[in-house]
């Protein structure tokens, strides 16, 4: 990826991130970035790819800042709310303008859940590894690796949080907390 293509959806980021983009056109991301047509097109062919790729680029730089923060904890109880905090943090950067474009706009909720399909599977996987270390009891395992599928499943349609009145960013954090408090083994 050019230098130039990578801070142009640094900056998209931001400007969707703050206030969605169902209502920005091509000319008012062009004033915003103080671009040409030209160069904001040199990011994608339409406006709806710009949209897709602003959307992928803000998954994968999450994604990437949250593995490394997991990578180097041993513990997975940490790690799973290490993890879970990291996509809540991210997730807080999200306007609510930008949360109902992204998952009314079909295109962006495929990638929203995608993105939250690979959380769940994750989750999952650092539940498996804390059974076999001894750190989570068996017999709950299983449950709670459907249970986080299925809260984080509630987040993306934003069901959960319409109910809970939480944001995605705090739900992340309290399914930390649960997670890790409900498998911990008692002693």
């Amino acid at each position: 990826m050019s230098a130039r293509r990578e801070v142009l959806l640094d900056q998209l980021e931001e400007i969707f991130l703050e206030q969605g983009f169902s209502s920005l056109t091509i000319d008012d991301l062009c004033r915003r970035l103080r671009c040409s047509k030209t160069t904001l097109y040199s990011v994608a062919d339409s406006r709806e790819q710009i949209i897709q790729a602003a959307t992928r680029h803000f998954f994968a730089k999450t994604t990437a800042t949250v593995e490394r923060e997991v990578a180097d904890e041993p513990d997975p109880g940490r790690r799973i709310i290490r993890y879970l905090n990291g996509v809540g943090t991210a997730m807080q950067r999200n306007s609510v303008e930008f949360y109902v474009d992204m998952v009314s706009y079909e295109p962006t909720e495929a990638i929203y859940r995608l993105n939250s399909e690979a959380a769940a599977r994750r989750v999952r996987g650092f539940i498996e590894e804390g059974v076999t270390s001894g750190h989570f009891r068996r017999s709950d395992a299983a449950l709670a690796g459907q249970a986080a599928a299925l809260l984080i499943e509630g987040m993306q349609s934003g069901e959960l949080l319409q109910q809970t009145g939480l944001s995605a960013g705090e739900a992340y954090y309290e399914l930390g907390e649960l997670l890790v408090n409900g498998l911990s083994v008692r002693k």
